[in-house]
């Protein structure tokens, strides 16, 4: 097995990368600076970089040894995140959000910025015998960047046998690394219901069809999908976060609205919880002389289920990054979702967690708070990881 080149040397304008993507961060499809800082780097590093796909996605290949765009020999894909999320930071450190109203809560700039660190490294040395096609997503949070990116051509125009990610873990303590074969991630299902009543007089209720008590009535039966219709061995998350109705007091509206989400970690339970979610709001609006209107919304995502060979490879390259003692392939799954999982409907892959540990010594401060931080550790460690995994992958003979 060959050496792989010392990152050490570049972690310092990394580093200002990373604070600078975390002081200026961009929302999903809004991420022409963040787009901009990337190709850029790319660029200096002698790539050609393509742009385009998925709105401000960016990809650029690098080619191993004896190979180029006409004979690439075997691809993979790394795919890093670049957008953050519509959150008020409230931290005090130099690299806060200058965005108001905007905010790297989930790490997304260190996902970038491990990328590029591989990057840097893949180019300096470029030693293997295949294709590494570097990913940079638009639109993770709630925009569907990877299925945005991939009806643009991304897997036509950058054909890859293998494809990965890696999520920064708060859960997990830094120095770790972890990943599992099958569902790592949820599915979620976000969902409207349109209560159809009759509106009128609050003091006159009986000339009216209320849709507010049917839409309560609604939410309490829809956890039984959960606690009967769910195999007690597998996992299911149904929450309503907001129900919408009328206007004041004393006018009974004529509509009211759910919104909800649903997590499941089979494609088999996402279906039931779509057939079952609609047969409730339908059969408990009729038996109130209303009508109930379930559809589907935007930035529903399927599972993140890993590929068998992909994950005990990922496992194995972890164990080699950070130690048998401090990598794990049996981690529990999460009922978060990810976008990663419509790359993995499409081509062979695994998604793994790397440890965030504590941010700035707060523990429980999780993914998606205002006081979020990515681990300036996991640049380096993130970066000779992805360097690793690359190299690796064409050491090992084609499935």
């Amino acid at each position: 097995m060959r050496s792989t080149p010392d990152i050490t040397p570049h972690l310092g304008t990394l580093l200002s990368f990373r604070r600078d993507l975390h002081a200026n961060p961009e929302l999903k499809y809004e991420e022409h600076r963040t787009g901009d800082k990337v190709a850029a780097y790319l660029t200096a590093l002698g790539l050609t970089v393509h742009r385009g796909l998925g709105q401000t996605g960016v990809v650029a290949s690098i080619y191993g040894k004896g190979r180029s765009k006409d004979n690439p020999g075997r691809s993979i894909g790394i795919r890093a995140d670049m957008d953050a999320l519509p959150v008020t930071e409230i931290n005090t450190f130099e690299h806060i959000s200058q965005n108001k109203g905007r905010m790297h809560a989930c790490g997304h700039d260190g996902h970038t910025t491990m990328l590029l660190g591989a990057a840097t490294t893949l180019a300096q040395q470029p030693d293997f015998d295949g294709t590494v096609h570097l990913i940079f997503q638009p639109g993770e949070e709630g925009g569907a960047g990877a299925k945005a990116m991939m009806d643009d051509g991304l897997f036509e125009k950058f054909p890859c046998e293998a494809v990965f990610a890696l999520h920064n873990w708060p859960s997990l303590p830094a120095g770790q690394m972890a990943v599992r074969v099958g569902p790592i991630m949820a599915s979620t299902l976000r969902f409207q219901i349109k209560v159809h009543g009759k509106g009128g007089h609050a003091a006159m209720p009986h000339t009216t069809l209320d849709p507010i008590p049917v839409a309560c009535a609604i939410v309490s039966q829809l956890q039984t999908l959960v606690s009967r219709s769910t195999d007690p061995l597998d996992s299911a998350v149904l929450t309503v976060g907001k129900i919408t109705s009328g206007t004041v007091e004393n006018i009974i509206p004529d509509d009211a609205i759910i919104a909800g989400t649903v997590r499941t970690l089979k494609k088999e339970t996402r279906e039931m919880f779509i057939e079952g979610i609609k047969r409730i709001s339908e059969h408990v609006a009729a038996a109130h002389l209303c009508s109930a209107e379930f559809t589907l919304r935007p930035g529903s995502y399927p599972n993140t289920t890993n590929h068998a060979r992909e994950a005990k490879f990922m496992a194995a390259v972890m164990r080699e990054a950070v130690g048998e003692d401090k990598a794990f392939d049996d981690v529990l799954p999460a009922m978060t979702s990810e976008d990663f999982g419509f790359m993995l409907e499409a081509v062979p892959g695994a998604y793994g967690w790397i440890g965030n540990g504590p941010t700035n010594g707060q523990p429980g401060v999780s993914l998606h708070n205002p006081a979020y931080d990515f681990n300036d550790d996991n640049i380096g460690r993130g970066s000779r990881f992805w360097d690793l995994l690359a190299r690796r992958y064409f050491e090992q003979p084609a499935a």
